[in-house]
């Protein structure tokens, strides 16, 4: 059985601060996910920030799944991590300290 794959990049060059989500996915029919954060830009220190995995049954009420990513401290950089035995939507949260903030792309690469 030859394994299907779709990569989605849900946060395009946006500016997170302060407390900061990307758009939910519906992905339901997926058995493993993918998320891949890079830095386009950085103004402050994001050292020790990380992205938190959140699941949510309806795309509207969320909860932490455990899983964690900590942001690159370098523009251009790839930081990544994997997530299985989740629910129907998957999003990514960050708090980024005040006087901090970033431009961020974000893809959830999906494999059923």
């Amino acid at each position: 059985m030859v394994s299907s794959s779709h990569t989605a990049v849900i946060a395009r060059g946006e500016h997170w601060q302060g407390e900061a989500a990307s758009e939910p996915y519906e992905a339901a029919w997926a058995r493993e996910a993918i998320f891949f954060l890079r830095l386009l830009k950085l103004d402050g220190d994001i050292v020790g920030v990380s992205g938190r995995v959140q699941i949510s049954a309806d795309g509207i009420h969320w909860a932490d799944e455990g899983t964690t990513v900590e942001f690159p401290t370098e523009t251009g950089t790839v930081a990544f991590c994997r997530v299985a035995h989740f629910g129907g939507f998957l999003r990514l949260v960050a708090t980024i300290p005040e006087a901090t903030s970033c431009q961020v792309v974000l893809s959830l690469v999906l494999k059923a």
